[in-house]
């Protein structure tokens, strides 16, 4: 993507250490009343995250992803978060640039109205299959860009792969991929019902640390989650 932009080497570590040294000048004010705040660099996938238009094997994902997550590394972040992710491959490629050059990565995949990634591979499967195929290197996963009805039954029974789930930002919308593609309008659901939904999934995950919003999300979603989970301790 930086050569698209025009960007080599050098000018994608320059814009990624001043981004990153923005974001440490806002951590450090008193904005966060002295919080401890941790930094992540985000990336994405190569092509779309709502459908598979490229499907890279995990040596092209690796030396695709490398530059970036090196460029950020570089810039002092704490760990790196490969967001959206629709195919394993592509996640174990990230996982193992990040772990190349000893940097910490989260690894976030999306899924279908049935619980699936766009790939059609299980959530389940898809972390699994990270984890053998990287000596678990991920810190943990997350799930991102789809509401918890998506997923929802799928924490029902624990199983191992559940405890590697760290974080939730799931969508306003229940609506589809392909539904929120085509839509002319921002759809932000009701705020109270997602977060009464991330109260029951989280009572179902264990190791839940990250939580926050992805598409149709804003400022009143993030309180009624922080205020529901306070809630229920």
């Amino acid at each position: 993507m930086g050569e698209k932009l025009g960007y080599d080497t050098i000018d994608l570590r320059r814009v990624n250490k001043a981004s990153v040294e923005l974001v440490k000048q806002v951590a450090a004010s008193n904005l966060f009343g002295g919080a401890s705040l941790r930094i992540s660099g985000c990336v994405g996938p190569r092509g779309d995250g709502y459908r598979i238009d490229q499907r890279l094997d995990t040596d092209a994902a690796q030396a695709y992803h490398f530059e970036q997550i090196a460029a950020l590394a570089d810039a002092g972040v704490d760990y790196v978060t490969a967001t959206t992710m629709t195919t394993s491959k592509e996640a174990i490629g990230i996982a193992r640039a990040a772990a190349s050059l000893a940097i910490p990565c989260v690894i976030s995949f999306t899924v279908e109205t049935d619980g699936t990634l766009p790939s059609g591979q299980g959530l389940g499967e898809a972390i699994s299959q990270v984890d053998a195929e990287t000596d678990g290197a991920p810190a943990w996963f997350m799930i991102n860009c789809a509401h918890p009805s998506h997923f929802a039954e799928q924490s029902d029974v624990w199983q191992l792969w559940t405890s590697r789930i760290g974080g939730l930002r799931a969508n306003a919308s229940c609506k589809s991929h392909a539904e929120l593609d085509q839509a002319t309008e921002l759809d932000a659901g009701d705020p109270h019902d997602l977060a009464k939904q991330y109260a029951e999934i989280c009572g179902r995950l264990p190791n839940i640390r990250v939580l926050g919003g992805c598409c149709g999300t804003d400022h009143r979603h993030v309180e009624a989650i922080a205020n529901q989970i306070i809630r229920n301790g």
